[in-house]
């Protein structure tokens, strides 16, 4: 399977670092080239990273919208192209793995040991560098979908520009800085490359076909896989022929109190798989603001029955990034609205989707009612391996996930305890053995016995 992302790196320092030559042509770099291309980087210059992170990149792209062929004023990566040529140490990767180029965030956060810092250009503006300090600054890039080519060369124009005030900014701080630019995943599927190399030769075109070969052979051993562990695919909402929410979990049901009793109804056959019968009426989003509305029929006996998921993002400048809050679970049904809160203890940063092993209101809730007389007090939700996302999705997949998971486990906690408990014995018993205390007279068998007064 062709998986080719290219990798552009540029560095601002005015120390001359030792330059670093790329592959011979047609060489994929793997995960363990790229680490130590990026560590060759940072051992000699800034430790400052600016890491450019567009959805989909591939040469080819370079190739058709950089004035490849002498059409130079054609181009749309004029401040990429400066950039470049201004840096003392430029490093261009034409292929490189998508493992790898999915995996550099991790590497750059264990060579600088610090965390990322997901930015856009407004915030740049407000932060203060330190040369001393390293730090590693995302900007996270879109790109074009579908097959409208203007589309794309206008969005990877729109990239540049933010790259080159992105880089103005860094200048006027007057901070040396290492700049990457890459993609999470290929723009150009092989089937669009098999097209493309017919033009150019059999040999080529041969190749191309063995890929798009090799890649549906890779599809269908994934879809029986699925199909075995019975794995079906999120509910996803879409505005303007782009993905908007996701949502998935492996199980989602309602129970209601009537007559003392808990009446349980599951949800997950109408919503997930083959047989989802769930309608999305009601669903929208926007850059601050998303709304999945789930509508049922005949669910506990009421004919119209709805779960909206409504949610929210912001910017919070103590963490100086944006975040997403799961705002409110409502039920509708019969004209009547039961609304659980979750802002307390559902978010995530709105880059990230949010996952939990168990969503509920009733047994380590996640949900609580709005208020004392709100409907939903008679009410439970359980949701299971559940995860969303209502902001930045690319793809029709999720992003990486922040899970609810916190570091004190109830088995850390039990292990902790137990190891108290062992050194308070430990010590309580070297305390006893200090405490000992030897004979001062010791009976001599050659001599007389020692005689003790019953008064001593």
């Amino acid at each position: 399977m062709q998986v080719h992302v290219c990798v552009n790196a540029a560095s601002s320092s005015r120390t001359a670092a030792p330059r670093q030559f790329p592959p011979t042509a047609g060489h994929i770099v793997g995960q363990q080239q790229l680490a130590s291309y990026l560590e060759k980087a940072l051992d000699v210059g800034p430790r400052n990273v600016v890491l450019f992170l567009q959805d989909k990149m591939s040469i080819e792209d370079f190739t058709m919208y950089g004035g490849a062929f002498g059409n130079k004023q054609d181009s749309v990566f004029p401040n990429l192209e400066g950039a470049l040529t201004s840096s003392s140490s430029p490093l261009v990767l034409p292929a490189v793995s998508w493992p790898a180029s999915n995996a550099v965030i991790g590497q750059l956060q264990d060579q600088l040991e610090t965390s990322p810092l997901y930015m856009d250009p407004e915030t740049l503006s407000q932060l203060r560098l330190n040369a001393s300090s390293p730090a590693l600054l995302v900007f996270r890039l879109p790109y074009g979908i579908g097959a409208d080519l203007m589309s794309a060369k206008e969005v990877l124009g729109g990239n540049d520009e933010v790259i080159g005030q992105v880089l103005s900014i860094m200048k006027t701080q007057a901070v040396p800085y290492t700049a990457i630019y890459t993609a999470l995943r290929p723009s150009r599927e092989a089937a669009s490359l098999s097209m493309e190399a017919g033009l150019g030769g059999g040999r080529s075109l041969l190749q191309a076909r063995g890929g798009y070969r090799e890649r549906e052979k890779e599809r269908e051993r994934q879809r029986k896989m699925m199909e075995k562990s019975k794995v079906y695919a999120p509910v996803e909402f879409k505005k303007d022929d782009s993905s908007c929410i996701l949502l998935w979990a492996r199980g989602l049901s309602v129970s209601i109190l009537r007559n003392r009793e808990w009446e349980e109804h599951d949800l997950t056959p109408s919503t997930f798989g083959d047989s989802a019968s769930v309608k999305l009426h009601g669903s929208e989003c926007d850059k601050t603001r998303a709304r999945l509305v789930l509508n049922y029929e005949k669910v506990l006996g009421h004919n119209s029955f709805k779960v909206v998921f409504a949610m929210s993002q912001r910017y919070y400048k103590v963490s100086a990034r944006r975040w997403f809050t799961l705002d409110a679970v409502e039920l509708e049904y019969d004209g009547v609205k039961a609304r659980f809160n979750g802002s307390r203890n559902i978010y995530a940063p709105a880059e990230y989707s949010y996952r939990c092993e168990s969503v509920t209101n009733f047994r380590w809730p996640l949900l609580f009612p709005w208020s004392s007389k709100d409907p939903a007090i008679q009410w439970r939700v359980s949701f299971k391996d559940f995860q969303i996302q209502g902001f930045n999705v690319s793809g029709g997949d999720f992003s990486y996930a922040s899970d609810c998971a916190g570091f004190f486990s109830p088995g850390i906690w039990m292990g902790l305890m137990t190891s108290l408990l062992m050194v308070l014995v430990l010590t309580y018993g070297l305390h006893m053995i200090m405490q000992l205390r030897t004979m001062d007279r010791f009976d001599d068998p050659k001599g007389p016995a020692i005689s003790v007064p019953q008064t001593e």
